[in-house]
């Protein structure tokens, strides 16, 4: 049954793909099942502590100043139905659809095993933290369809005409408004066009394409703060990963910066995120309120003090959270118990009535979930699904040390003759994704699986393709420089 619905599939290079085979059929099965449970367990939607401001953001657009507004107007598109049921349902099939889409384009357009295919995109079909973090009104979901959908289209094989680049590039720019560690992924597109020699024209229309959404959202933000940038915390956020180490009794900072000291000795404080939030944080954070200029302006100047006066304490701290948090084996409750815990299904709803916190722009956390979805929005616990999904989360996810394992075969690949550009793409959009973070911000797990679809593709591309001899759907052919080039799998 599964077999023919995929088969009325309009798109004839999906339809070849994805038909008939048996394994990648039961995934996408479970997949869906798994996600069926999901909205039946927990109606209509979880919450984050970001959520609020998401919906804030879609009651009444404007540039929020703690994090990208890409997300918000996604929800703002939605808003009509005044449906977060509708939210989740859309971000689930996306994710089913990108799957579909990834499969199709690993077997057809780069020669991959229909065995391998189906192994590279189980992670996005079955992975519990993947389906819960769906559920979630987050940004993350957008964000991982657009780079993933961005980076399989520029790596297809062919040449890189300047449609194609123009496409990559406006997907980029919204993923960079969505959430700007997709910024960097700008870069690595770049350098695979040099790589594979591109013309001009594929350089000027990527990098055209990605600056039109980056540099108007940058426009709209200067229109409310009177500064061009994507948010007012760059700054504070770098100063939250210094504060747990920057040491202001072994190193006198600057006098003017000195009110920024973190409280405490540097082994006894909480997380580099949460201390922003805390509070009485030295960062002066009050609900309701953003940032002021100066006050991220100093943060970002203590920052870079603090690196500066002691960098092997800034290195120590970004590979402990790069090397050891991302790929333990077993998850902690880290940045803190409360935030780990909204990743998983919950065994009763977030009461987020009780304390009605006041929001950036106005509102609270009760009056935009109400004005949104013209309804309480509280979310349901219901049996017994909620309780399979439980116990199946505590089973079915790919654990830190199987992605670093998945990462080493990709690596491992790169010394490979056959498809290394392709391969190193992806790799290095993985290792981009997860690197990023603790670098700048702090590590948190949420941040991690936008990555796994990236190091399982490369690692798949590394392992499985097929010999020359071999049967099965064919690579797409060399297209022409300037010829209209389709999504992968399209």
């Amino acid at each position: 049954m599964l077999s023919a619905l995929v088969g009325r599939l309009r798109f004839e290079p999906v339809r070849a793909a994805v038909a008939g085979n048996r394994l990648f059929s039961v995934l996408l099965a479970a997949g869906v099942v798994l996600r069926v449970l999901v909205v039946l367990g927990f109606p209509p939607a979880l919450f984050f502590n970001d959520s609020f401001d998401f919906l804030r953001i879609a009651d009444r657009p404007f540039p929020h100043p703690l994090r990208p507004s890409g997300y918000g107007l996604f929800l703002w598109g939605l808003r009509p139905f005044h449906s977060l049921a509708l939210v989740t349902a859309v971000q689930h099939a996306a994710i089913v659809g990108i799957a579909v889409v990834g499969y199709a384009a690993l077997v057809r357009n780069f020669g991959v095993r229909r065995w391998a295919a189906a192994l590279a995109v189980a992670p996005l079909l079955l992975d519990a933290y993947e389906a819960e973090l769906e559920h979630l009104v987050l940004s993350d979901t957008v964000f991982t369809v657009l780079i993933l959908g961005a980076l399989l289209l520029l790596a297809r094989p062919g040449a890189s005409g300047w449609r194609r680049a123009g496409l990559v590039g406006a997907l980029l720019g919204v993923a960079a408004v969505t959430r700007t560690v997709g910024a960097p992924l700008f870069l690595i597109a770049l350098l695979y066009l040099l790589l594979r020699r591109a013309r001009w024209t594929s350089f000027a229309a990527l990098a055209a394409a990605f600056v039109l959404p980056v540099g108007g959202y940058a426009v709209w933000f200067h229109s409310d703060y009177g500064r061009f940038g994507m948010s007012g915390v760059d700054g504070i956020f770098l100063w939250g990963r210094t504060s747990t180490f920057a040491d202001c009794d072994r190193h006198a900072p600057p006098p003017e910066l000195a009110h920024l000291c973190p409280y405490g000795s540097p082994d006894g404080r909480p997380a580099a995120s949460h201390q922003i939030w805390v509070e009485n944080s030295p960062t002066g954070w009050t609900n309701g309120k953003p940032f002021d200029e100066k006050t991220n302006e100093q943060a970002q100047e203590f920052a870079l003090w603090a690196i500066r006066t002691q960098p092997l304490d800034y290195v120590k701290t970004v590979s402990y959270d790069f090397f050891v948090r991302t790929f333990s084996w077993k998850r902690h409750r880290y940045p803190t118990v409360g935030t780990e815990a909204r990743y998983h299904f919950p065994t009763r709803p977030w009461a987020q009535g009780e304390k009605p916190l006041p929001l950036v722009g106005g509102g609270d956390r009760v009056s935009v979930v109400r004005d949104y979805e013209h309804g309480s929005g509280r979310t349901h616990i219901v049996g017994p699904f909620a309780g399979w999904l439980r116990a199946y989360q505590k089973q079915v996810f790919v654990r830190g040390t199987m992605l670093g394992a998945v990462l080493l075969a990709g690596l491992a690949g790169l010394f490979r003759r056959r498809g290394r550009k392709e391969i190193a793409l992806l790799w290095a959009a993985a290792v981009t994704l997860l690197a990023v973070p603790p670098v700048t911000v702090d590590f948190d797990y949420r941040y991690m699986l936008p990555a796994v679809p990236f190091a399982c593709f490369a690692a798949a591309l590394a392992w499985g393709r097929r010999g020359a001899g071999e049967a099965g759907p064919e690579a797409s052919p060399a297209e022409p420089e300037d010829a209209q080039v389709q999504p992968a799998g399209a």
